[in-house]
């Protein structure tokens, strides 16, 4: 049985992938690929996909990567399970770990259902454009930002140095 602190925790991380995929096919059935929908200055909704990892790192590798990144994010994705179970009393980081795991998890089932990430969030300034992102990408780097808050945060012990 789940204790009941790891539970909202993997409660959340649901909630970041049903975001993630409702909202991947909200913009997969209204736009066709590469139209781009302008929304304000800085920033439109456009329908692109991602083969690679983040800023579409290996994604002319020829298809092995699908793979490898499935298998890297269930991996990283059972090993947050297993340190949320150990630490879901500390909120901060099992907070975080749920962003990452809710994240991790929606871009997996894009993965597996479409051989690639939807990516659909593109900002930019003048001629400039962030590489297109999605919710799932979102949590995960408000994840790890807020990872490495709750290291900096985290009161020293005594067998902490310095």
């Amino acid at each position: 049985m789940l204790k009941s602190g790891l539970l909202r925790w993997l409660l959340l991380a649901l909630v970041v992938i049903v975001a993630d995929q409702v909202s991947k096919q909200m913009v997969l059935s209204a736009l066709t690929f590469h139209q781009v929908v302008p929304v304000f200055p800085g920033f439109n909704i456009v329908l692109t996909y991602n083969e690679g990892a983040a800023f579409s790192f290996l994604a002319a590798a020829g298809g092995w990567q699908r793979h490898f990144f499935t298998l890297l994010a269930l991996a990283v994705s059972a090993a947050i399970v297993w340190t949320l179970r150990k630490h879901h009393a500390e909120r901060r980081l099992a907070f975080a770990l749920s962003l990452i795991l809710g994240g991790a998890i929606g871009n997996v089932i894009d993965r597996i259902s479409y051989g690639h990430v939807v990516d659909f969030l593109d900002v930019y300034w003048n001629t400039a454009h962030w590489p297109a992102f999605n919710v799932a990408d979102s949590a995960i780097c408000v994840g790890a930002v807020l990872m490495v808050l709750d290291g900096l945060l985290k009161p020293k012990t005594a067998d902490q140095p310095g």
